[in-house]
C-alpha cells in the first residue's frame, strides 16, 4: 500500500466547483491584487480568530518580515525565539538586521521552554541605564517570538507574564496553528491573538492551504495594523509617497478567493485531524509500541478546548529515526523530518558562535523526530498499515 505524507486530492475534489467559480470571477474582473476578495478574506479571518485587525500578505515568511519591519527592528536589536522551528522564524529576524537569540525547547511539546526563557532574560541579560534589557553582547532585547509548532499553542500565559515583566513585545509565529486554542486567564483564546501580533501561513500543505503562497497578520492595535498595511506596499501611503521602507508583501486576489472558500471547513478538517491522531494512538497502544516511540503530547486536551491541538503535523520521536524512515520508505509510506537541524546549527547562523550542546533538547529533537502521514481524509486502513509497518521495524 502507498500512503503519502499528505494528499490534497480529496479536499480539492470536494470544493473544486466553488473554487473554480471564485477563480473565474477574479479573472473576469481582472482585479488581481488587494481587491474585494482580499478584503473579504481579511474580515473572515479577523472574525474567525476574534481579532479586530487582519492584514493579508504574500506568505507566512513575509508576514513575519512585515511585522518586524513595521516594528522598526534593526541592527542593535535582539529578538528571542525558539531554537527549533522552520527557518523563517530566525531568518526574518536576521533579515531586518536584528540578532536572533535562541531558546531551547520543552522536550515534550517541542515549543520553547518558558523556564529557559526566564532564565536567559533574568540571568544572562542586564539592564541598561534607561531600563532597556541588553543581551551579553549589548543588543537591546525588543521582542519574544513564541512558535506554536505542529499545531499546538505555546504556554502563552507565562510568556505574556515574562514579556510584561521585562517590557517586551510578543509576536506569535502561528504559521502552523490557525485555529488552535489556549485557555488564557479563564477565557479561550486562539493562536495569534494573544500577543501584540500574530502571523499565519497558507502554504498549500497547511491546514488551511492556498494554491500557492499566502499569509496573514492579525493584531489588536489599529495604528500598528495601518503601519503593516503600508509596509506591505513599500511603506507607501498615498500612492508613490513612501514614509518608510517596506516591501512588496501583497496578497493575491486569487489566493484570497480560494482561501475564502476553504475557511468555513477549517474546524471540520481540524476535528478530522484529531480523529486521525486518536486512531494513531489507538493503533500504537494496540501493538505495544509506546515504549519504543514517543507520541505527540496533548497538554490541553482536558482543558475544555475544542481545538486543543490541530495536528498540522503528527510527529513521533525515536532514537532509531533515520533507519525507521528508510524502512517506511521501502514500504511506500511518506514521512518527513521537521527539522533536520536546530536553527543554531544552520550554516548561516554560524556567526552567532553557538556550539554543539548549547540547546540540547532542540538538537535531540532534530535527530529523533519524524512526521507521519497526516491529513483529514487519511483512512483507518492506511493508518493501520503505517503503524504495523513501524511495528515490523521494531520486531
Amino acid at each position: 500500500m502507498r500512503v503519502p505524507l499528505l494528499d490534497l486530492s480529496q479536499q480539492y475534489a470536494a470544493l473544486a466547483e466553488p473554487i473554480r467559480a471564485q477563480v473565474e470571477e477574479v479573472l473576469s474582473t481582472r482585479n488581481f491584487i488587494l481587491g474585494p476578495k482580499v478584503e473579504a478574506f481579511e474580515a473572515a479571518i479577523a472574525d474567525y480568530c476574534g481579532s479586530p485587525h487582519a492584514i493579508g500578505v504574500s506568505s507566512g515568511t513575509d508576514a513575519l518580515l512585515a511585522v518586524f519591519m513595521a516594528m522598526g527592528l534593526g541592527p542593535g536589536d535582539a529578538v528571542v525565539t525558539s531554537a527549533y522551528s522552520f527557518f523563517a522564524t530566525g531568518g526574518c529576524i536576521a533579515r531586518v538586521g536584528a540578532t536572533p537569540v535562541f531558546i531551547d525547547i520543552d522536550p515534550v511539546t517541542y515549543n520553547f521552554s518558558t523556564t529557559a526563557l526566564t532564565r536567559y532574560l533574568a540571568e544572562s541579560c542586564r539592564r541598561d541605564n534607561d531600563g532597556s534589557l541588553l543581551t551579553p553582547k549589548g543588543d537591546k532585547v525588543r521582542a519574544i517570538v513564541p512558535v506554536h509548532l505542529y499545531g499546538l499553542c505555546c504556554e502563552m500565559e507565562p510568556v505574556l507574564e515574562i514579556a510584561a515583566r521585562f517590557g517586551l513585545q510578543v509576536i506569535e509565529d502561528a504559521a502552523q496553528a490557525l485555529g488552535a486554542e489556549y485557555q488564557l486567564r479563564g477565557t479561550i483564546a486562539k493562536a495569534g491573538t494573544m500577543g501584540n501580533a500574530g502571523t499565519f501561513s497558507f502554504y498549500p500543505s497547511k491546514n488551511l492551504g492556498a494554491a500557492g503562497d499566502a499569509g496573514m497578520i492579525v493584531c489588536q492595535d489599529e495604528a500598528f495594523a495601518n503601519r503593516v498595511r503600508h509596509c506591505r506596499q513599500h511603506g507607501m501611503e498615498p500612492r508613490y509617497y513612501h514614509h518608510f521602507i517596506g516591501g512588496n508583501f501583497r496578497l493575491d486576489e486569487i489566493q484570497a478567493a480560494i482561501l475564502g472558500v476553504k475557511l468555513p471547513h477549517l474546524d471540520e478538517w481540524s476535528a478530522a485531524r484529531r480523529g486521525v491522531a486518536d486512531r494513531y494512538r489507538e493503533e500504537f497502544n494496540r501493538l505495544g509500541l509506546t515504549d519504543r516511540i514517543t507520541l505527540p503530547a496533548e497538554p490541553y486536551r482536558k482543558c475544555g478546548l475544542t481545538n486543543h491541538h490541530i495536528y498540522h503535523q503528527y510527529v513521533i520521536r525515536t532514537t532509531n529515526r533515520d533507519a525507521l524512515r528508510e524502512h517506511l520508505a521501502r514500504k511506500e509510506i511518506g514521512t518527513a523530518i521537521y527539522y533536520p537541524l536546530a536553527l543554531h546549527e544552520q550554516e548561516c547562523f554560524r556567526y552567532l558562535s553557538h556550539r554543539a550542546g548549547d540547546f540540547p533538547e532542540s538538537e535531540r529533537a532534530a535527530r529523533e523526530t519524524l512526521a507521519l502521514p497526516m491529513y483529514p481524509e487519511l483512512s483507518r486502513e492506511a493508518q493501520r498499515y503505517v503503524v504495523e509497518s513501524i511495528a515490523e521495524f521494531f520486531a
